[in-house]
């Protein structure tokens, strides 16, 4: 009792709360409380199917999002190349078509470089 009075206010309110539902379960004839059993069965049973469906869609999203980053990061990665090529060809000279045949550059990209 003395650290029943210690406690805060909404903390003694939770202790009797959880006190009324033991008592009030412990007060089920045989049947009520087989039906309590059940229902509570199903309801945990629920919980842990949503818990693992989301747990599941999460990890789905992220290889997902990851495959997608790697790909974009691929393609961003070979345009960059094209254009470095394209510059170093340009920087010797090659003749601007040329360029564009070899990197697949529209001419109007390779005068902008």
């Amino acid at each position: 009792m003395e650290t029943l009075e210690r406690m805060p206010f909404k903390a003694r309110k939770a202790v009797f709360k959880r006190l009324e539902d033991v008592v009030t379960l412990a007060s089920l004839n045989k049947a009520e409380r087989r039906l309590y059993e059940e229902n509570l069965k199903v309801y945990r049973d629920n919980l842990a199917t949503e818990v693992y469906a989301v747990d599941y869609g999460m990890r789905k999203g992220r290889a997902e999002g990851r495959a997608e980053g790697r790909a974009e990061g691929r393609a961003e990665g070979r345009e960059e190349e094209r254009l470095k090529n394209a510059r170093g060809m340009k920087a010797e000279g090659i003749p601007s078509g040329l360029i564009a045949k070899i990197t697949g550059l529209s001419l109007q990209e390779i005068e902008t470089l």
